[in-house]
């Protein structure tokens, strides 16, 4: 099964402005990763072409990378997934940004139902919350996307099993 999943947030900042914050990602300053509500971003050499890491059970690498306007990653894991997801940073004008998060990839196997009931309501409520952060971040509001029920029980059904697991 081909994903292709877009998530974009226009922006009242400069390229610049916006390129300073996707410096941050996975870093200890944090900009756009909304490590405050999923598990955080972690790369064991930072942005650069190769870091390997990922977040929760996803894993990826580091692919290409332009400073402040491109990150993409190639999955590893979870296993049936074949593709990449990127991060940009695209100018519309001179105080205008739009930041784009896409996934790109070929599903196959018991994936394609790991992705349909749980992975794809989960990425969509990380990827808000991600794009409300760096929103809050350059406009000073306190944005906050609400979850969906599904998403909250999936959340509180993962905390279950952890708590069960210790």
């Amino acid at each position: 099964m081909k994903v292709l999943n877009v998530h974009r947030r226009r922006y009242p900042a400069s390229i610049a402005k916006l390129g300073e914050v996707m410096e941050t990602l996975s870093g200890p300053n944090d900009r756009i990763w909304p490590l405050e509500h999923w598990p955080a971003m972690k790369l064991a050499k930072g942005l650069e072409p190769g870091s390997a890491g990922g977040h929760g059970p996803v894993r990826y690498s580091v692919g290409k990378y332009v400073p402040g306007r491109l990150v993409e990653f190639i999955f590893s894991r979870p296993i049936g997934f074949d593709g990449v997801h990127r991060l940009e940073a695209v100018e519309l004008s001179r105080n205008e940004t739009e930041l784009i998060h896409t996934i790109d990839a070929d599903v196959k196997g018991s994936a394609i139902f790991a992705w349909a009931f749980a992975i794809r309501w989960l990425h969509d409520a990380l990827l808000e919350d991600a794009l409300d952060k760096v929103e809050n971040h350059l406009t000073g509001k306190k944005k906050r996307t609400p979850w969906s029920v599904w998403v909250r029980l999936l959340r509180a059904a993962a905390k279950r099993k952890r708590k069960s697991s210790r």
